[in-house]
């Protein structure tokens, strides 16, 4: 993944991102709070030798107390100290307690000590560091004292007493929530990078295209009006979907631009992908672009042409099928002379008999003879194999994708069904693809072009 790739990911995934981060810092809060403060406080020990004048062994002897101090500092975290310390102030603690709160540490190249005791009592922490520092000052006096000797060769002083401490060492709750928020963020960037990684479905073109063998001829954005208003002739002349219709239209007319008289199937991979309302949408666009149109509701299994465009369900498709009706009668007209619609009919037993039968083909031949363009809304590949015969009888399929939504393994099984029956997807249309920004196609953004209002029509909205 490029620098491209993590920003389309934060675009997309940031909840996900900004959930963990937020999570993260409650917990980091939570922890904060229920732990308990500890307070700080240290004492200072210099260690030097005992009265040298020669100036050779007092360099010596200084060489001498710096080795000593790295020593030192692991006497004063060991237990001895801690043992002597509790019984001289009557602890009610172990020494190994105790340890736990000692801590001993030298600047590098000096003989300074410096002692620190936490407790969650500031008092008491002043008293054990002062108790500790003393101590020690003794231990050493008799760990340095020669056998038979009344005077140590090294001594320990203490330089400056134990300060009462004022605000806690720990917990350090804006570190605390600095760290939560980072961690939060990172664990959630890695959530993000893993469903990416695990999620096969297509959310861009460039994916797309790799996919299947045809062309993507136009992307209809994510309308959140559309389940509300599913045809574009409830919309306004410029709004972006009605404007993604067109360009579909457009880019239509370049397949097989020599034949004057085309079949085309409209299917997707599994239901739910749009291709219904894709269908009925393309139709309305070529007509008002002035073709002639037949709408067939070939979805024998669950029609939704009619529901659409309230049109009779009861008579279609099937009652020409079966010989119950002429073709002629069967088909009905909407409110644009150029756009005529076969519904589907009462639902049969056998779709998939009827659908490749003679009567079938013989039917589509006739709507090639007398329409420029016929449209067949067919069921989707994948689940049942009525998709499939319609696109052996067409010119070709287009195959409706839903972004996000369609994996990649969907739309190469249904272009393996097209390719099974000798058909092949001509075109392919990007549905729902998102409003703003992403990797759409065509006018998949979500922005329209409508001309700016005159100068009597602003002064007639004022009044």
């Amino acid at each position: 993944m490029d620098l491209r790739d993590y920003l389309r990911l934060g675009r997309s995934q940031w909840n996900v991102i900004l959930v963990c981060g937020l999570l993260l810092v409650a917990i980091s809060a939570l922890l904060t709070w229920r732990t308990t403060p500890q307070y700080a406080s240290s004492a200072r020990l210099f260690v030097s030798t005992q009265g040298s004048t020669d100036d050779t062994q007092a360099n010596q002897g200084g060489q001498f107390s710096l080795q000593r101090v790295k020593s030192y500092a692991d006497l004063l975290n060991g237990q001895a100290i801690a043992r002597r310390v509790v019984d001289e102030l009557d602890l009610d603690q172990s020494p190994k307690a105790l340890a736990s709160q000692i801590s001993a540490s030298s600047k590098l190249d000096t003989v300074i000590l410096t002692v620190t005791v936490t407790d969650p009592d500031p008092k008491r922490a002043r008293v054990l560091a002062d108790a500790v520092a003393n101590v020690f000052v003794s231990y050493v006096a008799e760990l340095e004292t020669p056998p038979g000797k009344d005077q140590a060769t090294i001594k320990a002083t203490v330089v400056d007493q134990a300060s009462l401490p004022t605000t806690p060492v720990s917990p350090n709750a804006m570190r605390n929530l600095a760290l939560g928020l980072v961690l939060g963020l990172a664990i959630g960037v890695a959530i993000a990078v893993l469903r990416e990684t695990l999620d096969s479905t297509i959310k861009s073109a460039g994916h797309l295209e790799k996919l299947v063998p045809a062309p993507i001829i136009g992307a209809i954005s994510y309308d959140s009006d559309a389940i509300d208003t599913p045809l574009i002739t409830n919309l306004d002349t410029y709004a972006p979907r009605s404007e993604a219709f067109r360009v579909l239209r457009t880019n239509l007319q370049f397949i097989d631009p020599d034949a004057h008289h085309k079949v085309f199937v409209v299917t997707s991979s599994l239901p739910g992908e749009g291709k219904t309302t894709t269908a009925a949408n393309l139709a309305l666009a070529l007509a008002e672009g002035g073709e002639k149109v037949i709408l067939v509701e070939g979805d024998l299994r669950r029609p939704k042409v009619a529901e659409y465009l309230r049109l009779e369900s009861s008579v279609g498709l099937t009652t020409v099928l079966i010989g119950k009706l002429s073709l002629e009668d069967a088909i009905q007209t909407t409110a644009n002379e150029d756009l005529h619609v076969l519904t589907s009919g009462s639902t049969p037993p056998n779709p998939a008999e009827l659908l490749k039968s003679s009567s079938m083909a013989a039917l589509i031949t006739s709507l090639r003879e007398t329409y420029d363009i016929v449209l067949i809304d067919a069921p989707p590949l994948l689940p049942v194999t009525d998709g499939a015969l319609l696109a052996a009888q067409a010119d070709g399929a287009l195959l409706v994708v839903r972004h996000g939504k369609t994996t990649t393994d969907q739309v190469t099984l249904a272009v393996e069904r097209l390719e099974a029956v000798g058909a092949a997807p001509v075109g392919v249309i990007f549905n729902r693809t998102p409003a703003k920004g992403g990797d759409g196609y065509g006018y998949g953004y979500g922005y329209g072009y409508a001309p700016e209002a005159s100068a009597s029509q602003d002064a007639s909205a004022k009044a």
